[in-house]
């Protein structure tokens, strides 16, 4: 089957033309929020470049299944009769990392589910899409009332392309407040806002909602007899190709990007704890997944621009064994609130431009990697997914500082991607087809003492 798969990330918008799992063409925009009367998704843009990319590519008019993976913390508020409106918007999709948010704080606490109920953290900005959707119901309350239904952001998408709503539940269970993973049903804030009318019926991720509009078929060159599915959350993209693989085991998943995002299987929920960035994700399946994050991919850049170094280059062994021999390290929070020690104020232990910044964004990155692992109690093999597998020093760190669990390295970077195209036949998908390659660890001296001393001046620090 000839497919396209659309992954709108934060930092990156990717769509790749595939027959089966054979990529036969690629292309990618960076990806930008804008500003206006908030810091708003780009939507005009992205459709803008998917319409000439798919015009100008000749794989077009072949493509028969089309499906999108996003990132989380984002929803349209749409009114499907606003034909004046060719987004169909009735408010720009927010920015959630918008800090005006904020504002709201105090309110939005009287009335935001507990911990216990949703398993979703209390996040800076608008990484909780309920708190986003109570400050524009707040700031914007005739726009509000005017929305005939709240859309995920991969459904918005699909939306547009097919003209058939839905929701889906890993972007519904992502950390917003709105879900009980465990009960399977929407929280008590969705009702108390009276929001529950808003959100249409909830479709599995692999369910076909229709096919392109005519309209689109004009516009891009795709077939009217392209079919539109429901869509995943990236994250959790990545994950589904391992469910059907390991079945009934406990195994771990690390999908790196922007965000890394670890995720435990058949594990335990009690391990998790509102102040520490852990949180119950939701599977394709609906079955609550215990995760825990931090920004790797964010906090790697900014790392390795403030000792004043390109993150486009790997360390060598020897610069990560200089950096360890120096005790030359960095220590939380880089990415501005967020991961298990959010808040925090960085700190370099390290000279203002070290021999090489990239190995101490590496030896960061890894040892975060493994306090997340320790946070969630991980059992089993670790899978990693994502822009990490671009650093074969950060991975085989890993799996030197989890000598107690194999370390398993997809053969590709594009998992999310290749997760996502498995939706268009899932239910004959049996994830034989997954290529991994064991990561053997590194034989780095002296890691546990650096370990040691990273996590003392995290603990002495404020």
């Amino acid at each position: 089957m000839r497919k396209a798969v659309l992954d709108i990330g934060k930092t990156h918008i990717k769509l790749l033309f595939l027959s089966d799992n054979t990529e036969l063409a690629s292309f990618s925009c960076k990806n930008s929020p804008i500003t206006g009367m908030y810091s708003q998704c780009d939507v005009t843009a992205i459709w803008s470049w998917l319409t000439e990319t798919f015009r100008s590519c000749n794989l077009t008019s072949s493509v028969e299944a089309l499906i999108i993976t996003t990132h989380g913390a984002a929803a349209a508020l749409i009114n499907d009769a606003n034909l004046s409106e060719p987004t169909g918007l009735v408010l720009p999709i927010l920015d959630y990392e918008d800090e005006k948010v904020e504002s709201c704080e105090s309110d939005y606490c009287d009335i935001r589910p507990s911990f216990s109920e949703t398993f979703s953290p209390s996040l800076p900005a608008g990484l909780n899409l309920g708190k986003q959707l109570f400050w524009l119901q707040k700031n914007y309350p005739e726009k509000f009332s005017s929305a005939t239904a709240i859309l995920m952001y991969p459904q918005y998408w699909a939306w547009r392309l097919c003209g058939e709503k839905a929701t889906e539940l890993t972007s519904l269970g992502c950390h917003t407040d709105l879900w009980m993973p465990v009960l399977k049903q929407y929280s008590r804030l969705v009702t108390q806002q009276n929001w529950q009318h808003l959100f249409p019926p909830v479709k599995n991720a692999w369910d076909c909602l229709g096919t392109v509009r005519a309209a689109v078929c004009k516009e891009t060159g795709l077939s009217l007899s392209c079919k539109v599915f429901t869509g995943v959350h990236d994250s959790n993209a990545s994950l589904l190709r391992y469910l059907k693989l390991n079945k009934n085991k406990a195994f771990s998943v690390i999908s790196s990007g922007t965000w890394t995002i670890l995720m435990q299987v058949n594990g335990r929920l009690d391990s998790l704890a509102d102040h520490k960035d852990t949180l119950s994700n939701v599977d394709v399946y609906g079955n609550p997944v215990a995760c825990a994050r931090f920004m790797g991919g964010r906090e790697y850049e900014r790392i390795c621009t403030a000792l004043g170094g390109n993150i486009v280059m790997s360390p060598s062994t020897q610069d990560i064994q200089i950096a360890i021999d120096n005790d030359w390290m960095v220590t939380p929070d880089y990415s501005h609130g967020n991961g298990p020690f959010g808040g925090k104020t960085p700190r370099q232990h390290c000279p203002d431009k070290p021999l090489s910044p990239q190995a101490i964004a590496t030896l960061y990155c890894a040892l975060m990697i493994d306090r997340r692992l320790d946070d969630l109690n991980a059992q089993g093999d670790i899978y990693i997914e994502g822009a990490f597998l671009k650093n074969k020093r950060l991975c085989e760190l890993l799996a030197q500082l989890r000598p107690r669990q194999i370390v398993w390295l997809s053969a590709d970077d594009t998992g999310t991607v290749l997760g996502a195209s498995a939706l268009t036949e899932f239910e004959q998908y049996d994830g034989n087809n997954v290529a991994v390659e064991h990561c053997a660890p590194s034989h780095f001296d002296k890691i546990e003492k650096y370990k040691a001393q990273w996590l003392a001046r995290i603990n002495q620090s404020n």
